[in-house]
């Protein structure tokens, strides 16, 4: 299905910026007087850093057929049950004709603690699509309910320290080969990749962005698989075979 990928584009610059703008808010307050306009600016001024990249995601599910859909963004709407836990409360969640059409998940790193920052989110993001597609399995979204599209965005400063290859210790086996030799980037686009061949994720994007990225929404993504292109599209697909 052809799209407007500049619409898109556009709007994930405006994302970008209000990450960086609302990162450096509590030391600088000049800078909230430049926010971009995006329909919630009064919600992004006092606002999480992510919260552009929900207000992305928001105009993807209208665009495609939701926009009487329940988008659900405020913290009493969404949780979800689980299946080693309780609940999770997740960041964003499109219900739909009483059925789970989609739950989004939006995470950022930010120096210095990289290599620790990185395992935590791998941890997190396996962990957390395990728990939800277990509990969907057993039943916990209806008997019959339709495959829900689950997303993950995902930033990623674009400085020297992550761009470094890192060395692994391997005191009794060795590392998986795709991760000699590369970076904490390049692992976290290889995390992204295999979330969605494993089918734990419908789609997983990585923005990568300078820390200077506040004026411009400057980014850069490592490969086609967790690119916004790919993002756009697989959720186009997934509406349509629920619309």
């Amino acid at each position: 299905m052809n799209f407007d990928l500049a619409h898109y584009e556009a709007r994930a610059r405006d994302a970008v910026k209000v990450f960086w703008h609302n990162r450096a808010a509590a030391q600088n307050k000049q800078l909230e007087a430049d926010l971009p306009d995006m329909g919630t600016r009064g919600a992004m001024t006092a606002g999480k850093n992510m919260d552009g990249f929900l207000a992305l995601a928001r105009m993807l599910i209208e665009d495609n057929g939701f926009a009487n859909a329940d988008i659900c963004t405020q913290q009493r709407a969404l949780t979800l049950p689980g299946f080693f836990r309780p609940t999770k409360i997740w960041d964003l969640l499109v219900m739909h004709q009483g059925n789970l059409v989609a739950a989004f998940e939006f995470k950022s790193q930010v120096g210095p603690s990289f290599g620790n920052n990185f395992n935590n989110r791998s941890e997190e993001a396996v962990g957390t699509a395990h728990d939800l597609w277990m509990a969907y399995r057993n039943g916990a979204f209806g008997k019959s309910a339709p495959r829900p599209f689950i997303g993950l965005i995902m930033l990623l400063e674009d400085c020297t320290e992550p761009n470094t290859p890192v060395a692994e210790r391997e005191p009794h086996f060795p590392v998986d080969h795709a991760f000699k030799g590369q970076s904490y980037a390049q692992r976290h686009d290889l995390l992204c990749q295999r979330l969605v061949k494993e089918e734990l994720y419908s789609s997983a994007t990585l923005f990568a962005s300078p820390h200077d990225a506040a004026t411009n929404g400057r980014h850069r993504h490592l490969s086609q698989l967790a690119a916004l292109e790919t993002f756009v599209a697989k959720f186009m697909d997934h509406s349509q075979s629920l619309l």
